[in-house]
């Protein structure tokens, strides 16, 4: 990773914390994408503390709001002359049902519609600095979810662990698609289920989803272990031809048949777009 430069959201706690610090001991120069800063300072005077030499970096961004993600995708593309890997990290769950400033519900705008923007404001840069890699985490909690195109934001039936689902089974419907798109470029496009981690995940979600999370975690598996095919998916030249693919322990695995859906990924491409302004 000497020498390379990775972008990534969700940067500054659990595994995506874990990934930046190990791809920075590896070599890696990091950009990060934080929403608070006292905790992308922390994360950022850690990587500095790691590998001085280095210039890491830090950016700002409410990733539920597009005109945001639109922002730091610019600022990141005209200041950074190459980007060798971009990792969508950022994610959470919400226990009720609320809608960001752009009237989008806020799992699927954060879980999902940050991937497509921030992915789609680095594509020249990422083309620019082939071969490339886009790493998308998503969950194993896609699986039994189905996208529903004429209610993507659940208006009519919402619950936190459908929203939940359903914004994870967007994250490989995505990366699918991506693949499909730049096939050929040198850019690659990944994504994977770290496993059930136990991190600040959910922590914020309210009611009973808090509290269950929390009980869950207690047979949850560390931030290291669940990093792993994080990093593996950044730096390993075993996949570096490898695309459109969906790993779990640092092995391809085969997702849904829902996440197989050809006419769904191009679909919610296209719905992704339309909502972004693309």
């Amino acid at each position: 990773m000497k020498g390379k430069t990775v972008v990534i959201t969700g940067g500054t706690s659990g595994i995506g914390e874990i990934a930046v610090e190990q791809l920075a001991q590896m070599g890696a120069r990091i950009v990060l994408i934080a929403r608070d800063k006292s905790r992308g300072e922390a994360t950022l005077a850690q990587l500095r503390e790691r590998a001085p030499s280095l210039a890491h970096t830090v950016h700002y961004a409410d990733l539920a709001r597009i005109p945001e993600m639109k922002r730091v995708a610019a600022q990141i593309a005209g200041s950074e002359p190459r980007i060798d890997v971009l990792i969508n990290n950022a994610g959470a769950m919400f226990g009720s049902r609320q809608l960001t400033g752009d009237g989008l519900e806020y799992t699927f705008a954060l879980n999902h519609m940050a991937y497509f923007v921030v992915t789609e404001g680095l594509r020249e840069r990422l083309q620019a600095s082939a071969p490339a890699r886009v790493i998308n985490t998503s969950s194993g909690a896609h699986r039994g979810a189905r996208l529903d195109f004429e209610d993507l934001q659940l208006v009519k039936d919402f619950s936190a662990m459908k929203a939940y689902s359903r914004s994870k089974l967007c994250n490989i419907l995505f990366t699918r698609e991506f693949a499909r798109r730049l096939h050929g470029t040198g850019v690659t496009a990944n994504c994977l289920h770290p496993g059930f981690v136990a991190t600040r995940f959910g922590d914020q979600s309210g009611g009973l989803i808090s509290r269950f999370i929390g009980l869950a975690k207690l047979f949850a598996i560390s931030p290291e272990k669940g990093a792993e095919t994080l990093v593996y998916l950044a730096s390993s030249p075993d996949v570096a031809e490898t695309t459109g693919a969906y790993f779990y322990k640092c092995r391809p695995v085969t997702p849904s048949q829902a996440a197989l859906d050809d006419r769904a990924a191009m679909l919610l491409w296209e719905r992704s777009a339309a909502l972004a302004g693309f």
